[in-house]
């Protein structure tokens, strides 16, 4: 017997107190310093409870936990729905200052009727079996003009005929203009960013020419609710805004878009993605986000009214009173998702749709896929990561993100590490503050 190589200890951030998480038992417990130590170092007889969650195990017996576990994970997501995003244009009426698009952004190309034939046709026949449904994605999917509309509703009315579910990520400006073409499909969300409110989104988020877009996107999510639309709200932070995240809170609680069933709420972290940022020194890690993000919280509680950060697993222990189930891995590339686009061009996810060389094939005008570069993805997790599979963090991390690996790294079978340590002191005491 001894500690399991899958427990996670962390300090409880302002309490005495620590938190033991072993994602493979699926046990949680709040520990005292002494009982850490206990922990630690177990001797011959180590406390009963320990043993019964898992924290102290035999090495061959969790061993095969472990594999069970594994093929659990692998059958689970064999079983559930495909988001295949597909991006109709890479042109987009914003000039937003962190754009990681712009700088790879190809000749402007028309979607036609035919690619959009060819899309559907090939969901029925390479993927007519897996449960899925369809993002809308680009640039910015929903642009103004009479061609632009005519395509988009030849594409709903295809998403209609083989009854896929539909989900948007818009910037919200000319969403108004489409509400009424969605009305015979069937909405799963709208995804529309704000980046504070009104004198901090306007100057992040533009239209091109430095026109104003607060009060238009405000608009058209409140009509999006009155109409019974899923909205969810992002809003992408960095250093430079921060700060604005109660004022946008106070914003929609006042609105009474908090008390919607159908208002959730994101937080993008700025980052670089593909190339290096131009504002670099005002971009977070994910560490320094949360961090900020808890004293903003212990600040300013109503923030919780708003959003519900994650904290790595901290947030689903609040909601659900138990642990998810051991993630091996965190990369839904060529697994649970898929990129198309508007030229006939598949990528793996949305952190590689348009970005040069990251093709991975073909669906028009002819069909063809590079199945090397694909089972190069599918194969990626935290088995296939050397970093990962002696870290006691994997099976909450996942590995990470294999663009973010690759961009960093050169590999896509390199770990996009996550602060899973640091992050859960954090959450705890977050979420549990009578601790």
């Amino acid at each position: 017997m001894r500690p399991s190589p899958y427990n996670i200890l962390s300090e409880v951030s302002g309490s005495d107190k620590f938190i033991v998480v072993n994602s493979l038992s699926g046990h949680a417990d709040l520990l005292t310093r002494q009982e850490v130590n206990m922990l630690k170092h177990p001797g011959a007889s180590p406390p009963e409870d320990f043993i019964v969650k898992g924290y102290i195990a035999d090495p061959e017996e969790e061993q095969q936990r472990y594999q069970m576990a594994y093929i659990d994970f692998l059958e689970q997501r064999s079983r559930e729905e495909l988001q295949l995003f597909f991006a109709p244009t890479y042109l987009c009426n914003f000039e937003c200052d962190y754009c990681y698009q712009a700088q790879y952004l190809s000749a402007p190309e028309k979607l036609s009727k035919q690619v959009i034939d060819a899309f559907f046709a090939y969901l029925q026949q390479h993927m007519g079996h897996r449960s899925k449904y369809v993002t809308l994605f680009g640039g910015e999917p929903l642009l103004p003009g009479k061609e632009y509309r005519e395509t988009m509703a030849c594409f709903l009315n295809r998403c209609v005929d083989h009854r896929l579910d539909l989900a948007v990520v818009t910037n919200g400006y000319h969403l108004d203009e489409y509400l009424d073409l969605f009305s015979d499909v069937s909405i799963r969300e709208i995804q529309i960013t704000l980046d504070g409110t009104e004198e901090t989104h306007n100057r992040r988020r533009p239209l091109k020419g430095g026109k104003a877009t607060f009060h238009r996107i405000v608009s058209a999510i409140g009509n999006c609710l009155e109409q019974g639309l899923q909205v969810n709200l992002r809003m992408v932070v960095d250093r430079e805004n921060i700060n604005n995240l109660p004022d946008l809170a106070r914003y929609a609680i006042d609105k009474g878009w908090t008390e919607s069933p159908l208002f959730k709420t994101q937080l993008g972290r700025n980052y670089e993605l593909h190339q290096c940022h131009p504002g670099h020194a005002k971009l977070y890690s994910r560490l320094s986000l949360y961090k900020d993000l808890f004293h903003l919280i212990d600040k300013y509680p109503e923030i919780l009214a708003f959003h519900r950060p994650a904290f790595t697993v901290a947030q689903f222990l609040k909601d659900n009173g138990s642990l998810p189930p051991p993630l091996f891995d965190a990369c839904p590339a060529c697994k649970g998702e898929w990129a198309f686009d508007h030229r006939g061009v598949i990528y793996g996810c949305t952190a590689t749709v348009g970005k040069p060389g990251e093709e991975l094939g073909r669906f028009h005008p002819d069909i063809r896929l590079d199945m090397e570069k694909v089972h190069a993805w599918q194969r990626r997790d935290v088995r296939s990561i050397e970093a990962c599979r002696q870290c006691n963090l994997q099976l909450v991390c996942g590995g990470g993100c294999g663009a973010v690996a690759k961009n960093t790294k050169g590999d896509i079978h390199e770990a996009d590490c996550r602060p899973v340590k640091e992050l859960l002191g954090m959450g705890i005491a977050a979420y549990f503050p009578t601790i």
